[in-house]
């Protein structure tokens, strides 16, 4: 059995110098911090539904959970279950039993939307993820409050 641990999603922060963006996971019961690089397009789907933004049509990530909903299939889980060559592999856990493959960006943008919990294999943890010191804490503090103040528009090129 492989061990789960579950994940928050913190945010999206731009990362230089290409400003590309960056979906910032943290452990709900640890100290240590998943970031992944994805797409603009992820990036604001995620940030639109983070600051409950509706555009007048749906987006993708919208479409999929309509369609979830309309077939009466339920999503249990987002699980991250594998990095292999620096990239991600994530799975949709659905309700009957069913894994889908799907890429975290794409899982995450749903789960917010879906209110799913996210999960991540300790393993992926041990390769990827970013312990994080007392002295630090204070600064990322901050930057959960730089997040608060960002726009969608922001993650557009």
């Amino acid at each position: 059995m492989t061990t789960m641990r579950e994940l928050t999603l913190i945010g999206i922060r731009m990362e230089s110098p290409n400003r590309a963006p960056v979906m910032m996971l943290r452990e709900t019961e640890g100290y240590r911090y998943l970031p992944i690089s994805i797409g603009s397009v992820e990036a604001t789907a995620i940030a639109y539904e983070e600051q409950g933004l509706r555009p007048s049509r749906p987006l993708t990530h919208d479409l999929m959970r309509d369609l979830i909903e309309a077939f009466g299939v339920t999503v249990e889980a987002v699980e991250i279950v594998e990095l292999r060559d620096a990239v991600f592999y994530a799975e949709l856990v659905l309700g009957n039993g069913a894994r889908v493959s799907a890429r975290p960006s794409d899982s995450v943008a749903l789960a917010v939307r879906l209110g799913t919990p996210i999960r991540c294999t300790e393993k992926v943890l041990q390769e990827a993820g970013v312990a994080t010191p007392e002295e630090e804490q204070a600064e990322l503090e901050r930057f959960r409050q730089f997040l608060d103040g960002v726009a969608p528009e922001d993650f557009s090129s």
